[in-house]
């Protein structure tokens, strides 16, 4: 597949060349999908952890913890229904931390997290950020995995409220 990625600073877009496949679209935060943020991201928590009261916290206050400091979060929709979804939380100006990648089970293997990750890192550079850092776990192989083939390294990890971290890593821009 051939995409065409236009990135606008409000409405982030990967647009298909070729008519008889999927259509994928990135977008960025509408509040109409806030439930959808939610239901993706406690479907892989529950798979592999549980639900921590951080995560309640920042679901009941999306707005205030995400968006407002000047975070954002993206939506990949395939075919106009939500498939995935990341956030980018601003933690300074020079550094977004990318948080609560989740794809949608029947969507999984169609690589739609490479493009959030793609919409993450053209978000970062637009901001003039430095580095975009993440917290992970070492039990999530494939989402290691993706970090890696965008080059992020390994990094000291430094204190956090999620008991489910062991892995902290950086991309410098």
């Amino acid at each position: 597949m051939v995409y065409l990625f236009k990135f606008e600073l409000q409405n982030y877009k990967i647009l298909n060349r070729s008519p008889d496949e999927m259509d994928i679209k990135i977008i960025s935060y509408n509040p109409k999908f806030k439930s959808d943020f939610i239901r993706l991201n406690k479907a892989w928590l529950e798979e592999y952890f549980f639900v921590e009261k951080h995560d309640i916290d920042v679901f009941e206050n999306i707005e205030e913890v995400i968006l407002n400091p000047g975070g954002e979060i993206f939506f990949c929709l395939v075919n106009n229904e939500i498939a995935g979804t990341v956030a980018m939380q601003k933690v300074n100006n020079n550094v977004f931390e990318m948080a609560k990648l989740a794809v949608d089970k029947p969507f999984q293997g169609q690589k739609l997290s490479h493009y959030l990750m793609e919409a993450c890192i053209a978000f970062a550079k637009e901001k003039k950020a430095k580095k975009i850092m993440l917290m992970s776990s070492t039990k999530l192989d494939t989402a290691l995995n993706l970090y890696r083939k965008y080059n992020f390294t390994e990094v000291p990890l430094d204190e956090t409220d999620y008991h489910r971290a062991d892995i902290q890593m950086e991309l410098i821009l």
